[in-house]
């Protein structure tokens, strides 16, 4: 039976430090993550996107977590073409981006600094995957195929998943094309829970297209997703029966892949960490293999 992993997408959220989680005397740097890491076996490293990880961090994330305990890396905004600003880059690296395009030296360097900084994570084991989440204007075309496939070649050897925030990946008629190429670039498909009543929501559709791990991302199902800060886009609380939505859809999952990172965006306060919890009390109950 596979073994399913439950935590939250961020333990240094400003929301959630400010919620009263983290007890008195453990609100430091080091003693958050400790915290975290003694009550949840993953988490999502948000801050990766909107800056290049250090070695320094990945290799004090490593010494400050148990053995077993791992990190979902989101890449850098660069890497999936998103807008980065000029001062999310090294400083060294700056000024040659035009348009929002950078020069192949930039990207080429961006791409060996995440990869550095990646490697503490590698060799402790502590490396869950590295999420590529795309852009919602990230469309299934054969230009977007070939920039999956580039991705996979220049990440060769890392634990890979992909997000899509486009629908069309999805939907009916090119679910199976979209899967068969996620399988042959050895890349895990993250299934998403939304809100599920605007034009651009992904439909919450469960493929394994890895047999070493598959991923499910909480987002929340507040109506703001395509309009509000991110506080609105991201505040929902999740009731109990939207968590046993997703048990048998989870062990469905857990059939077809070893691993299982059930992890919750739905950062306002202590939301995120509460729902984490309910799902895994949720999930043993059903049987499941759960940490």
């Amino acid at each position: 039976m596979a073994e399913i992993l439950v935590g939250a997408c961020s333990w240094t959220d400003r929301a959630l430090v400010s919620s009263g989680w983290y007890p008195s005397g453990w609100r430091d740097a080091e003693g958050r993550l400790r915290h975290y890491a003694g009550r949840f076996p993953v988490v999502e490293v948000d801050s990766s996107y909107y800056a290049l990880p250090s070695e320094r961090n990945s290799l004090l994330w490593s010494e400050r977590t148990p053995d077993g305990f791992v990190f979902d890396v989101k890449a850098f905004s660069l890497l999936t073409g998103h807008p980065t600003r000029e001062g999310a880059l090294p400083v060294d690296l700056r000024g040659r981006i035009g348009r929002g395009v950078p020069d192949a030296g930039v990207l080429d360097e961006v791409w060996a600094r995440f990869a550095s900084a990646l490697e503490p994570l590698r060799r402790t084991d502590r490396l869950g995957t590295v999420l590529f989440q795309f852009p919602p204007w990230f469309a299934p075309e054969a230009r977007s195929a070939a920039f999956l496939r580039e991705c996979a070649a220049r990440a060769a050897g890392w634990p890979l998943a992909v997000e899509f925030r486009h629908p069309g990946w999805w939907q009916e008629g090119l679910y199976g094309r979209t899967a068969d190429l996620l399988t042959g670039l050895g890349m895990s498909a993250v299934a998403v829970d939304m809100v599920q009543t605007l034009r651009t929501s992904v439909p919450p559709v469960t493929p394994v297209t890895s047999s070493e791990l598959a991923v499910v991302r909480f987002h929340g199902r507040n109506e703001a997703w395509g309009t509000g800060s991110k506080e609105d886009r991201f505040r929902h609380e999740y009731t109990g029966a939207e968590l046993a939505e997703w048990a048998p859809r989870v062990a469905r999952m857990a059939e077809d892949a070893k691993r299982v990172h059930v992890l919750f965006n739905n950062c306002c306060a202590d939301a995120a960490v509460r729902a984490a919890e309910a799902m895994r009390q949720l999930l043993v109950r059903e049987g499941l293999s759960v940490r």
